[in-house]
C-alpha cells in the first residue's frame, strides 16, 4: 500500500516514515511544503494520502488546501489529515465531500500505534477516521437553531455518536460500550432522529451524513 506524507517536522516525519514501513506501507514521497505535497498527490495517486494541515512556507493551511485541490484532480484520494488543529472551514469541504476515504485525526490524541495504522487502512480502503473531538468542535461552530437537535441527545447517544464518528461499525460499538448490538441499533436509530437524518447501514455514509449536517449549518 503506497503513501504520500505530508509534515514539516522533522522527528514526527521520520516517526511516521518508520512507523508506516514497519507496518508493510510503501512509501511513495514524503514532502515538507503545501506545493510539494499538491506535486506528490498528483504524480504519484497513492493508495492514501497523510497531510498535516499547516505546512511551510506560510504554515496556515496548505496541506489542507493541497489535499482538496488534488481530490478535485484524482476523485476520492484517500486523505488522512493528522494535525493539531482543527480548520473548520476547510475540514468541512473535505468531510463533506461524499467520495469516501477520508479521516482527520488530532496529533495529540494518537495514543498507539494499532489505532493509528488502523485508521490509516481504513483511510485507504475509502472508509473515514475520524476524531471525536473534531466532531465536537464542528458541532460547536454551529448556529444556536441548527444546534438544538444535538442537545437533545442523551449522554450514551453523544457516546454513540462519538464511535460513529470514528467510522467504527455498530458491532465495533457493542463491544466498546458493552451493550448488546439490539441496544446500539436503537441508539443509532434515535440520534438518525433527533438529527433528522436518513438511516443507513453504512459506517462510512453514516458519519458523511453527520457531516452534510454539519455542513449544511454554515451560513
Amino acid at each position: 500500500m503506497r503513501v504520500v506524507l505530508g509534515e514539516d517536522q522533522y522527528l514526527l516525519r521520520k516517526g511516521l516514515t518508520h512507523l508506516l514501513e514497519d507496518h508493510g506501507f510503501e512509501l511513495a514521497a514524503v514532502v515538507e511544503t503545501g506545493p510539494d505535497l499538491l506535486s506528490a498527490l498528483l504524480q504519484h495517486r497513492p493508495d492514501v494520502a497523510l497531510v498535516d494541515v499547516r505546512l511551510p512556507p506560510t504554515f496556515t493551511d496548505e496541506g489542507l488546501q493541497a489535499a482538496l485541490a488534488a481530490r478535485r484532480e484524482v476523485p476520492g484520494l484517500p486523505v488522512l489529515v493528522l494535525s493539531q488543529h482543527v480548520e473548520q472551514l476547510y475540514a468541512r469541504e473535505l468531510l463533506a465531500d461524499g467520495r469516501g476515504g477520508i479521516g482527520y485525526l488530532l496529533k495529540d490524541r494518537v495514543f498507539d500505534d494499532d489505532t493509528f495504522i488502523d485508521s490509516v487502512r481504513r483511510v485507504a480502503s475509502g472508509g473515514t477516521a475520524m476524531d471525536p473531538e473534531v466532531v465536537s468542535q464542528l458541532f460547536q461552530s454551529m448556529g444556536p437553531a441548527r444546534a438544538q437537535p444535538l442537545a437533545a441527545l442523551t449522554a450514551r447517544e453523544r457516546e454513540v455518536l462519538a464511535l460513529m464518528a470514528e467510522g467504527r461499525s455498530n458491532a465495533a460499538i457493542s463491544e466498546r460500550m458493552s451493550l448488546s448490538d439490539s441496544a446500539v441499533s436503537k441508539h443509532a436509530a434515535s440520534i438518525f432522529a433527533k438529527l433528522d437524518l436518513v438511516q443507513s447501514t453504512s459506517d462510512n455514509r453514516r458519519v458523511l451524513a453527520v457531516i452534510a449536517y454539519l455542513n449544511s449549518s454554515r451560513a
